[in-house]
């Protein structure tokens, strides 16, 4: 009797553990997962970079506007581009610039701006036929159509001059830079110069406000370049200058053709000593006369010492 007890309390016991073990290895052993949203951290601006933009800004370069500045006048004065300095100062109408009002003459990075040195005061103010607006006008890339100044002149006398430039190719999404050969400059010989027209000179270099000759004609009379060259300028309506050509020539020579009824050759043209370039005439002038220049290396010259006696 006592060993039918015994194993009844057994089986009892195995059946109560076996299903102890299926009660266990029935529930999950795991943590619960807590989805969380995604949370956008902006990281708070520093006292370090608060201190980097602050020293920008002090190094950053300006001009308080004069009376009787124009926008064209400080850029040339500076020896900058007009279009850059209406992107720097977010200007709506270049026109509208008050007497102490500060212009940021620089970009707001405090970079170093590439100045070209001018000499001399023109005295020249470009008016702009079409109103820029800053929103959708476009710095670069630029292109090679640019309003008059003695700086674009001189960078576009230099570029025409035949400086040797490194040229590169783009092969397997490699540039290879092709080295120029440096060769021995030849000298361009002297330069016969002709007389542009035919009159009466009406002003000289001796006018301190002349940086040419002016010489008087009649409205429609022939102007014709005075050595062989290439025209690098050709535009109407600059203030103080009416319709104008401008061409280059050998050692770094340039001649300036103003006031002029009619240009009759067009940028980029190669014209030969004596060919008929315009017509006289009195644009932006009260007279009709053709004012003449010749420059080197963008520095005036007074014409008569170069012009042939007549």
């Amino acid at each position: 009797m006592f060993m039918k007890q015994s194993r009844f309390v057994y089986k009892v016991l195995t059946l109560m553990l076996v299903l102890l073990i299926a009660a266990c290895s029935s529930v999950p052993n795991q943590a619960p997962v807590i989805e969380r949203s995604k949370e956008t951290v902006t990281e708070p601006v520093t006292a370090s970079q608060s201190s980097v933009a602050k020293q920008a800004e002090s190094r950053r370069p300006s001009y308080v506007v004069k009376r009787g500045d124009s926008l064209s006048k400080i850029a040339l004065a500076l020896g900058l581009n007009m279009n850059d300095l209406i992107v720097w100062n977010n200007l709506a109408n270049p026109s509208d610039i008050k007497v102490d009002q500060v212009l940021w003459t620089g970009p707001a990075d405090g970079s170093e701006v590439k100045v070209t040195p001018i000499t001399g005061n023109s005295g020249i103010e470009v008016r702009n036929l079409n109103p820029i607006n800053p929103a959708t006008h476009k710095t670069a890339p630029k292109g090679d159509k640019r309003s008059y100044s003695e700086a674009n002149l001189a960078e576009l006398q230099k570029s025409d001059s035949g400086s040797s430039v490194a040229t590169s190719t783009i092969k397997n999404d490699a540039v290879v830079v092709k080295p120029v050969e440096k060769t021995t400059p030849e000298v361009a010989p002297e330069i016969a110069w002709i007389w542009p027209t035919n009159g009466k000179v009406l002003s000289t270099f001796d006018d301190p406000k002349n940086k040419g000759i002016d010489i008087g004609g009649k409205l429609g009379q022939d102007i014709v370049a005075v050595a062989p060259g290439k025209v690098i300028y050709e535009v109407g309506a600059v203030r103080g200058y009416g319709n104008m050509l401008v061409i280059t020539h050998a050692n770094n020579y340039l001649s300036v053709y103003a006031h002029n009824k009619t240009n009759l050759v067009k940028k980029g043209q190669t014209v030969s000593k004596g060919q008929k370039i315009a017509e006289m005439g009195n644009s932006d002038s009260e007279t009709v006369k053709l004012h003449f220049e010749i420059r080197q290396s963008g520095k005036p010259i007074d014409p008569l010492k170069l012009l042939p006696n007549r």
